[in-house]
């Protein structure tokens, strides 16, 4: 990573010396994966921290997603968002699933409840929205959609790491979540992902699939993946969570710099963090509007030859891919706000020791006082 060039995040680590003590325990165990000590220790502290029964270690959240259709014996037709990650839509084709695109909330950038309805076929099973950029869903609205045709709710909640609604932890809500432990993510492991889930009947299921389907030593009953997260992951883990709090803190500081900086300027838009929710700060979204003097784009590459690698999270469009354009639901004249919003995003850095004066540098830029 070059010195003068400021990236959209930067991986929050703690230490190396605090890390050498948990090297030095794996090393003298030689458990080194398997579900092993700090594997275990790692999931107890994850549900006591996140406040829910049931937590299942990935190696990362991709393998995750497919696990938790798997778990739920998934198929036919899954309704979710084109504006995300394209893992969210590649776990569906991995278990020969139709993706069906629902368009989003111009306001919130996630899947939009009042189009989902419209969206439901005798072949969907289940609905997968996604807690973009940790905003939280209207997970009550989506819910009862889902209670009332008899669909199951799997959450993409890679972003949504600590986010908590009124009720509680968001990732208490539908009938899985799964999140992500990226290096990018706001709580990280290097590479790793979970999957939420609310009794100890699905985690055993789910304990199975991603051990291969083992259910004992000379027993498989399904056609299981090796998602087992390693020791060294999981003791990493079991660190972070002791600076996560500090972290997401100072996060929190430098989304507010931002908004107090960036609400002024005609043009730009901070998309707004969901009512009644704590967030995590997980990104710095920003739509660049036609009242603004430049294009998205022009916006972007001013950012980039000034050293900001700001990213264009999420364009193109999942649906605008080459597996998927092809469907009926990825047609753009389906998905009017996602197409707009994609054009308009940029994602300003953001993460715990970016310096305040380099959020006031990129501010400046924005409001155009720097050429």
């Amino acid at each position: 990573m070059t010195e003068n060039r400021i990236y959209v995040t930067q991986p929050h680590l703690p230490p190396l010396e605090e890390f050498i003590p948990y090297l030095e325990q794996i090393w003298s165990s030689k458990v080194l994966t398997n579900c092993g000590p700090f594997h275990q220790q790692f999931e107890q502290a994850l549900c006591e921290y996140l406040g829910v029964k049931h937590i299942s270690l990935f190696t990362n959240g991709t393998i995750a997603l497919v696990t938790a259709l798997q778990t739920l014996r998934i198929s036919g037709e899954v309704i979710t968002t084109p504006y995300s990650f394209v893992a969210t839509a590649h776990s569906l084709l991995w278990n020969s699933i139709k993706p069906v695109f629902v368009d989003i909330d111009p306001v919130t950038l996630n899947l939009d409840p009042d189009r989902i309805e419209a969206a439901i076929t005798p072949r969907t099973t289940a609905i997968m929205p996604v807690h973009c950029y940790g905003h939280a869903c209207d997970v009550e609205r989506i819910q009862k959609i889902a209670d009332n045709y008899g669909l199951k709710v799997i959450y993409d909640a890679a972003h949504a790491f600590g986010v908590q609604c009124q009720h509680g932890s968001v990732l208490r809500y539908g009938d899985l979540s799964v999140l992500s432990f990226h290096a990018t993510k706001v709580f990280n492991t290097f590479e790793g992902g979970a999957i939420v889930c609310p009794d100890a009947k699905t985690k055993k299921r789910i304990d199975q699939l991603k051990n291969f389907g083992f259910v004992n030593d000379t027993t498989v009953i399904a056609p299981g993946i090796n998602g087992k997260m390693s020791e060294i992951n999981a003791a990493l883990g079991l660190l972070q969570l002791k600076g996560i709090d500090a972290a997401i803190q100072k996060r929190g500081v430098i989304d507010q710099t931002y908004r107090d900086g960036l609400t002024p300027i005609k043009g730009i838009r901070c998309v707004p963090d969901a009512a009644e929710t704590v967030g995590n700060y997980a990104y710095f979204p920003i739509q660049v509007g036609p009242e603004y003097p430049m294009t998205r784009d022009g916006l972007f590459q001013k950012l980039h030859d000034h050293g900001i690698i700001a990213r264009r999270y999420f364009h193109p469009l999942i649906s605008e891919f080459p597996m998927y354009r092809g469907l009926p639901s990825s047609a753009a004249a389906n998905l009017p706000a996602a197409s707009k919003v994609a054009r308009e995003v940029i994602c300003l850095p953001i993460y715990p020791n970016l310096p305040p004066e380099q959020v006031e540098f990129i501010v400046s830029l924005i409001a155009n006082q720097i050429t």
